[in-house]
């Protein structure tokens, strides 16, 4: 894949500021860059990216999905917040997948004919995986705020197609009653299906609930989702 489209390794002095290392990233996409569905009856599944830790199993979690389901059966394309994407830099993940991000929504549009990028990412997408989706992202979806890439894809969603979303939070975060309006919001109103966390020592070194849900138990549930949509495509076929 071209270094446009991919997000690089940062060889890097681990003290270096996350302003000496995001430099490198790559260039804006333009409007030459066209998002087209597959039409081999591949499902295609957008990954969300959200500013928690646990986007640091974005990597494993892409590798996990295409093992269990089979690249013959699913295609991914990932999207960062800005916060993610800082997170991606420090941790120096890599991606083979297409990453998009808030600089490309405006870098791809400049006038009346171009496409609009999270209209684009809606229509291509068969669903929605957001994982993790932290504090913040969340009550911006609950609240109907689209100010970024991720929220304004989320705003223009398809309601008749899954979303998945598995929460990544400190544990006082999500014990806080803010948070159970924000779920009952995407779950109830939105029909959004939560991907519960776990409770486990976390980062920060408290203990309790709020880590990001298994790799095992998202991709499972991806797994099952792909399976049935598949099958149902033969039966009427």
């Amino acid at each position: 894949m071209s270094d446009e489209l991919s997000v690089k390794r940062h060889k890097s002095d681990p003290d270096e500021s996350i302003e000496e290392i995001m430099p490198e990233i790559r260039p804006p996409l333009t409007r030459t860059h066209k998002i087209v569905r597959d039409e081999s009856g591949k499902h295609n599944l957008l990954l969300i990216l959200t500013g928690s830790i646990a986007v640091m199993k974005a990597p494993e979690l892409i590798s996990e999905l295409y093992e269990k389901i089979g690249r013959d059966r699913i295609l991914i394309k990932v999207v960062t917040t800005e916060n993610a994407m800082k997170l991606c830099h420090i941790q120096k993940l890599e991606f083979d997948e297409i990453v998009y991000e808030d600089r490309d929504e405006w870098s791809m549009w400049r006038e009346r004919g171009d496409k609009v990028l999270h209209i684009e990412l809606r229509k291509w997408a068969d669903s929605a995986l957001i994982a993790p989706l932290d504090a913040n992202t969340m009550a911006k979806i609950a609240n109907g705020l689209c100010d970024n890439l991720v929220t304004s894809i989320i705003r223009a969603w398809d309601l008749s197609k899954p979303c998945y979303f598995a929460p990544a939070m400190n544990t006082h975060m999500w014990e806080n009653p803010l948070t159970m309006q924000h779920r009952t919001v995407l779950k109830s109103q939105l029909k959004f299906k939560e991907i519960c966390p776990i409770q486990k020592e976390l980062i920060c070194g408290d203990v309790g609930t709020g880590a990001m849900a298994s790799i095992g138990t998202i991709v499972s549930l991806v797994a099952a989702l792909v399976r049935d949509q598949q099958a149902v495509r033969i039966q009427c076929g």
